[in-house]
Order: structure tokens, then sequence, then C-alpha cells
């Protein structure tokens, strides 16, 4: 019996090039990209910031034609018939566009509405997307009113409303909690499974895209490898090493970072990951021990990248703490910390201290309180009730002084995007007090330190998120703060990029600045010393990493990660 055929590919792409114009750069979104997507499947595109990944989506929705080339989309040409192309997929932008002011039933009508699909089948409809996404309870409750993962699924059932053959998902977990990202796998799960519904889905998260079928990687427009996420593993076999020693993770990591022969170096554990340039270990000090561990995908991908990308040692420090920072102790104090909106207790009787060079970790689900206990740690939002003391000043009474000591990288980018990178650092500069000599050599430091002098003219909102992500770290570090506070400052940026950025978080900490940082990234939490896990307003569990993940540990699971032990937590207190 002869061997069944494979069905024709759902998205065929043949030599794809783009290029647009920012400012007075020519910029190459896409160059020469040839793929495909099997029918049925989940192709993962994943890249750095700016290395076309959006493009390419808009470019086979058919909201901008390609400059050369073909893509053909379940047979048919989208430059030719893009209203044919668009009436078959769905599309689902990282802005999806949510009316915050209309509750859930709401937005379904409207993109019902839009979507064309006639009245008498949207409540069945309806019914099986409120309940796969576990929206059923909250027909009624404003889109505004939602948690970040609720928004995000109800941004996904609109978008299937009426149901598609393609779904293209333009990281839609970026800023979800771990709890949310895997509810949103079994959701995708279940419309290749069940629907045959093939998916598009480009992703930040590594592991995230360690669970497609195939994976497209671009850098720079280009197409620098495809295939399953098995193949990228498999060729790391050798590379990959757990390293140990008698000194502190942050000392040990920048010197194998520095290493001949490493090519990454990351923070897990009591130790440090690292992978080689080559199948065998590199030369090390006496004092390093190097066991092997098994590859994984993310390995393979930073590898690929670090061919064109070399990891640079650094040779300065990024800052110096403060003349003025206390000499050791405690400079953030937090007791019985309680915030109340109306009826709602956003914030419940939350207690933690954190000393000087720490980095101290806040974690949670959406909603947790996270940002609410952060606007009241910068003397942005009054407490309802309890204490806060920051650099010794008690926010009740001195939170201007105490602000003047903070620097505050927001959960989104905040700066002023009509304005360009200069035009961003001179203003918070003089924001800052800062004039004569020292706002010169201030702004000519974060110019040469993030790598922005080639940007000075270009104007932030069209920033690949990366660069967005180093001017507001520049901003917020420009009056050289003793405390800098991070809320979720990685959302939505490339691993290389989180790399760099934490290679500069952990050497101001060397130097005594305090971190405190939220995140969604359960890697990010293993550089921190302490941390709290919080859910509804409250600390459900607080201690270093390590002890943490020792408290989720089980015959099921004997070696937990971070990601585990935090929804292990979560999941003990739902």
């Amino acid at each position: 019996m002869p061997e069944r055929a494979d069905p024709a590919p759902a998205l065929r792409l043949e030599a794809v090039r783009h290029h647009f114009r920012l400012g007075k750069r020519a910029v190459v979104a896409l160059d020469a990209v040839t793929a495909e997507a099997a029918a049925g499947r989940v192709t993962g595109l994943i890249g750095p910031d700016g290395a076309g990944k959006t493009t390419l989506m808009r470019l086979i929705a058919g909201l901008l034609r390609p400059q050369s080339g073909r893509i053909a989309v379940l047979g048919t040409d989208v430059a030719a018939d893009p209203l044919a192309v668009q009436a078959r997929l769905g599309y689902m932008p990282q802005r999806f566009g949510l009316y915050e002011d209309l509750g859930v039933a709401e937005n379904l009508d409207l993109y019902a509405d839009l979507q064309g699909v006639v009245p008498s089948e949207r409540a069945a409809r309806y019914a099986e997307l409120l309940h796969m996404t576990g929206l059923g309870p909250f027909t009624s409750r404003m889109a505004g009113r939602l948690s970040g993962g609720m928004k995000q699924k109800l941004g996904l059932a609109c978008t299937l409303v009426r149901p598609p053959e393609l779904l293209l998902l333009d990281e839609p977990t970026v800023g979800v909690d771990p709890v949310s990202r895997r509810e949103l796998w079994q959701i995708i799960d279940h419309l290749t499974r069940a629907a045959g519904m093939t998916v598009l889905f480009s992703t930040a998260y590594l592991d995230e895209a360690e669970r497609c079928d195939h994976v497209l990687l671009l850098h720079e427009g280009r197409l620098l490898g495809q295939g399953p996420p098995g193949d990228f593993t498999a060729a790391m076999a050798g590379r990959s090493y757990r390293a140990t020693a008698g000194i502190g993770r942050r000392h040990l990591q920048a010197r194998l970072a520095a290493a001949p022969g490493v090519i990454d170096a990351v923070i897990q554990g009591g130790g440090v990951r690292v992978v080689t340039a080559a199948p065998a270990p590199p030369p090390m000090p006496r004092d390093i021990t190097l066991r092997p561990v098994p590859a994984r995908f993310e390995d393979g991908f930073v590898a690929r990248l670090r061919e064109r990308t070399p990891l640079a040692p650094r040779a300065a420090p990024v800052i110096a703490a403060s003349a003025g920072a206390e000499p050791a102790g405690e400079v953030i104090t937090v007791a019985h910390l309680t915030r109340r909106f109306g009826s709602f207790v956003a914030v419940d009787d939350v207690t933690f201290s954190v000393a000087r060079g720490e980095i101290f970790g806040l974690l949670g689900a959406n909603g947790a309180g996270k940002s609410t206990t952060f606007r009241m740690l910068c003397g942005l939002l009054p407490p309802t009730a309890g204490s806060l003391r920051v650099a010794g000043f008690d926010l009740r009474y001195a939170a201007a002084a105490a602000r003047g000591r903070i620097g505050y990288m927001a959960q989104k980018f905040s700066l002023y995007g009509d304005l360009s990178v200069g035009q961003n650092l001179r203003f918070f500069a003089s924001a800052y007090r800062l004039a004569g000599a020292r706002r010169r050599a201030r702004i000519a430091w974060a110019e040469a330190e993030f790598e922005l002098a080639r940007l000075r003219e270009a104007t932030a909102r069209d920033l690949p998120l990366g660069y967005k992500q180093r001017l507001a770290l520049a901003c917020a570090l420009m009056h050289e703060p003793d405390i800098l506070f991070l809320d979720e400052p990685t959302s939505g940026v490339d691993p290389l990029a989180r790399r760099e950025f934490w290679r500069r978080i952990t050497e101001l900490a060397e130097r005594g600045v305090t971190v405190l940082v939220t995140t969604h990234f359960m890697e990010e939490a293993e550089y921190c010393d302490r941390l709290v896990i919080m859910a509804q307003g409250r600390v459900l569990a607080a201690g270093e990493p390590e002890a943490i993940k020792a408290a989720a540990r089980s015959p099921a699971l004997p070696d937990p990660t971070m990601e585990d032990a935090f929804i292990a937590v979560i999941g003990k207190a739902a």
C-alpha cells in the first residue's frame, strides 16, 4: 500500500523580502526568507528583537505587501487576493484591540459583528469559547478589570469568534504569568488537536518554542535555522555544563562569561549554567568545577545567535553606588503594608525587608498586587495602612526625598515616544536636576554604556523593544540612584537582550545598588538573592530561590524548576 502523502503546507514563503525606513536609516526587515508551515501543526517563530517576526506576520495577514517574493496561505497568493486570505485566517497582534470599557460578552459581540458572524451561530460559538478560556463566570466584567492573563484569553477568544484555518499569534504570552501561560497553551493544543487548526506562534519564551512542532529562527531579517526543536537541542550535545566554585554566583558568572570557549553563562540555582563553543569542556581554573548537564533548546538558540553576536566581556562597571548610600543593613523595610481601593484589597498585610546590594524579587500571578506594592514603595501611591521606609526615609512624610534616591523602570515603556533618544536622555537628566558638566557626562555615559549614540536622533517609539529597554534603564540610572525598582523590565524582550540586561543588574548589585524586581520569567528569579511569591495581595512564600524550589520537591517532581515551584505555591493557595 503506498504511503499517504503529507498535506500541502498551510503557509509557504518564497524568497520574501521587505524593507522600510526608520528616520534616515534603511532597515531590512526580511531578507530572502523561504520556509513552510505544515497544516494542522504549531510552527514557532523566534528571534531577537528587530529580527522581523512582526513584519512577517503582517505580510502573511495581507496588511503589508512584500517588495519581492511570494507568500501563499492555504494555496492563495496573499498579494493577489489579500481579502480571500483574511477571510480564512485569524490574527492576534501584540497589542490586541480589546475595548476596556466594554464587558467580556460585549467584546465578543463587537468582534462577531466585525467578522460577519451571523446571530444564529453566536450563542453556541460563545459557549465553546467561554468554556475553553475559562471566562464563563466573567461575561459581564469590564475588560479593563480583567487580569493580564484573562485579557489575553479574551483577545484570543475574540480572534476565534469566526473559526480560522490559520491562526497567527504574535507573542500572546508577553507579560502573562506562568499559570496563565500554561492555560493559553492548553487552548492552543486543543485548537490543533480537535479543530485541526494551523498555528504560527511568535514568542520570546524559549520553553514555549520547545513545545512547537517546528520552529523558524530569524535574525536581522534572515532565516538562521528551521526544523523540529529537538534538532536544535541535539546539535548541542556535550556543550552544556553546570559550574560551581567556592565564590558567589555573581562573581562566578562574571568569570565564566569572560572565559575563552564559553558562549553563554547564566545563574541557575547555586551555580552557573555554561554553554561552550565546542563539544568539550574548556580549560578552567582549579577552583571551578564543571559537571555535564543535558542540553536544552535554549542552548541551540543562543549558540546560533552567538555566532553572529559574540559575548563581549565588560571592562568597566555600569555605575558606582552613590556616596551617600548606607554602608550596610536594610534599605527597604515594609511592615504590614495594606492598600485598599474602595472595598477591594489590592495589597493585604505584606511584610518584608531588603538589604543594601541585594536583588529582591516580587513574584506573583497577574493581579497579585506586585505593581501596587511597587507604586507605594516609589512614593507614587499612599498606603492605606502599614509602614514603609526606603533609603532611611518614612514614605508617609518624606516621599519626595526618598524618590531622589530611587531609579524606577516601569512595566510598560514609559518614556516619551514622540521624542528622540537624545531628547529623552536630556529630559530625564533635567528632571533629576542634573546640570552643567555632570549632566553632559551622564548623558555621554548613557549613550556609550547602552550603545545609544548611533540612535540619538531616532524616535523612541520606533526603537526595537530591546533598545527601548536600554533607553528606559539608562534614564532610570541617570542620577546614579542607590535603589532601583524594576517592574517586569524584560517583558517581551528576547533571551539575548535579557542576558545583557541581567549582566548590568548584577554589576549594579555588586557595587552596592539595591534592586527590587518583578518578573514573569521564572528563570530570572534565579538571579534574586531572596524573593516573595504573592497572590491576591498576600505573601504566600518567601526565602531564597533554592529554598522555595526545595519546598516543591516531591517523588513526582524530584528536581523542580522555579516555574514548577511557583505553580505549586499558587496552586496550593488556590
